[in-house]
């Protein structure tokens, strides 16, 4: 969709609801994917419109008969043009998303947050978790969204957060002082592991690292190709960094701490490659996939066959 845009599906003057009505068309029109913050033309419309007109997300109906400005309209058709056109997602068109009830600034350079893990961590990752953990850990924290959720939520007292990327990292340092957090949660340039201090123990570990495998990220919509490649892909079967977090886990878990991490698709592929494994699968109320999560007492069981998983596929790589 180009140049038309404004002609088709605005006018010299035009009311906030029928706005919202018209940019739903318009992406239902334009065949957009819908995946990076909702899940539906009408959602998205709506935040694109009160977006483009500053308005807040819980402004009440008194507002749907104002007529948006000039500047309004260019603002919104240059977004939609974005969205349409080059399949942008809607939270670098915002430079913001939701996340566990949280508002989080992104950046075009990081990941967007959208994992299933909110809903565990809204619940205290009840039944898993059988104790308020006094330090919790969030490897390839991306934005942040995961640890400061679970310092603003949970009421961790402290977090650690690790990535290796100097835009993400920079991004959930923004997030922290957002939320005047520099005191409960500490980011590390980090790969995994390596570079947190010697000795630190977790009482909770969580992890959304990179999951997709070669095929999946081959036919993703075209959305997915403005997100790092860094932050989606981990070798052929999705699993490369999953096997180095499961390897080294045990040695930083506390004698009760509990292990939680996000493989989305690459599920099948791991509970083929480690069928033995009892891996406990979470349910999830609201949509999405491959969560597991394994107890401190589990891992250190598991440890050796899990390191020599991960040795085996070094040497076959």
């Amino acid at each position: 969709m180009t140049g038309c845009l404004r002609c088709e599906y605005f006018t010299m003057t035009i009311s906030l609801e029928k706005a919202i009505k018209n940019t739903e068309q318009a992406l239902i029109d334009g065949q957009v994917f819908f995946g990076h913050g909702t899940d539906n033309a009408w959602d998205e419309a709506v935040f694109l419109t009160l977006g483009a007109c500053d308005l807040p997300l819980d402004s009440g109906s008194d507002i749907l008969t104002r007529e948006l400005t000039q500047t309004q309209q260019d603002k919104l058709a240059d977004w939609l043009q974005l969205r349409i056109d080059e399949r942008k997602p809607l939270a670098y068109l915002l430079g913001y998303t939701w996340f566990a009830g949280i508002q989080f600034a992104v950046s075009d350079e990081v990941i967007i947050p959208r994992s299933p893990m909110a809903e565990l961590i809204v619940s205290d990752f009840a039944p898993f978790l059988e104790v308020q953990p006094a330090k919790a850990l969030d490897l390839c924290c991306g934005s942040g969204c995961i640890g400061i959720a679970m310092a603003l939520q949970m009421q961790v007292p402290h977090v650690d957060m690790v990535d290796i990327s100097a835009a993400a990292i920079a991004l959930a340092q923004q997030n922290i002082a957002a939320y005047d957090l520099q005191d409960q949660v500490r980011v590390y340039d980090s790969n995994l592991f390596a570079g947190l201090p010697q000795g630190t123990r977790y009482d909770l570990i969580v992890s959304n690292p990179p999951y997709v495998n070669a095929s999946d990220f081959a036919s993703m919509p075209e959305e997915f190709g403005h997100e790092p490649e860094l932050a989606l892909v981990s070798g052929a079967d999705g699993l490369d960094i999953t096997a180095s977090l499961l390897a080294q886990a045990a040695d930083w878990l506390t004698e009760d701490g509990l292990l939680v991490i996000e493989v989305g698709n690459s599920e099948v592929a791991l509970q083929q490659q480690l069928a033995e494994v009892p891996f406990i699968w979470l349910e999830l109320a609201n949509g999405g996939n491959g969560i597991f999560c394994l107890t401190a007492e589990q891992c250190r069981y598991w440890q050796a066959r899990l390191q020599s998983w991960q040795q085996a596929r070094w040497s076959s790589q």
